[in-house]
């Protein structure tokens, strides 16, 4: 039996490129931006750029600094530097890295199905303090959804989700999962790294639409 759906969920718009796109997605109300900081990401901003959009929608939304297998000198002082409140990490990481990062700062920590699945990584990262899980897909931003219904069974109370979401699916995830709060990036763009603002705000509409807004 699924759990009851939140009340209000968190809702967090990933690939931040641009002062107006972080501005549009905080009035829509966005929880959380995700500024991605991983070389390899289309999505790819600047520290400067980060900073400015970060402090354009004032303290009451998280910046989440999203990293990819980076030295922790890096993530440490890239965060610091683009004045982000959280940082989210990816790829195959220690437990010792991810602890050292959330001494600092809040840790949103990515798992895939796979990892998930297997257990053990699982439970031993839902054990340290200042980390939350989040579920993605095995390549992240490609818009391509998870199985949820596979997954309900081993989805970890507390866990954020995300993973091919937009406007049309989120409503489904959050009745199938009951995830505490959830994440996209491509299905709210119209371009790579470029937010439509029209999907921004549908997504945030159906994500807060309950079980009701599961069939749209």
């Amino acid at each position: 039996m699924t759990a009851p759906t939140p009340s209000r969920i968190r809702v967090k718009v990933c690939g931040t490129t641009s002062v107006t796109d972080a501005v549009q997605a905080a009035e829509a109300g966005a929880d959380a931006l995700g500024f991605i900081f991983a070389p390899i990401s289309k999505r790819l901003v600047s520290v400067e750029v980060a900073r400015e959009a970060g402090l354009s929608v004032g303290p009451a939304v998280a910046r989440v600094g999203v990293f990819l297998n980076q030295g922790l000198d890096e993530v440490l002082r890239t965060a610091e530097r683009a004045r982000m409140s959280a940082v989210q990490l990816h790829g195959q990481l220690s437990s010792l890295y991810v602890t050292e990062v959330a001494r600092y700062h809040p840790v949103l920590r990515v798992l895939r199905p796979a990892d998930l699945l297997a257990g053990a990584d699982t439970l031993e990262h839902l054990s340290l303090p200042g980390v939350t899980l989040m579920l993605d897909a095995p390549e992240p931003g490609g818009g391509v959804p998870l199985d949820w219904e596979a997954l309900r069974s081993v989805f970890p109370g507390g866990a954020w989700l995300a993973g091919g979401l937009g406007p049309h699916n989120v409503a489904a995830a959050i009745q199938a999962l009951n995830p505490a709060g959830v994440d996209a990036v491509s299905r709210l763009e119209s371009s790579a790294g470029v937010k439509n603002p029209e999907l921004v705000r549908a997504f945030m509409d159906a994500a807060r639409s309950g079980p009701a807004g599961a069939g749209a």
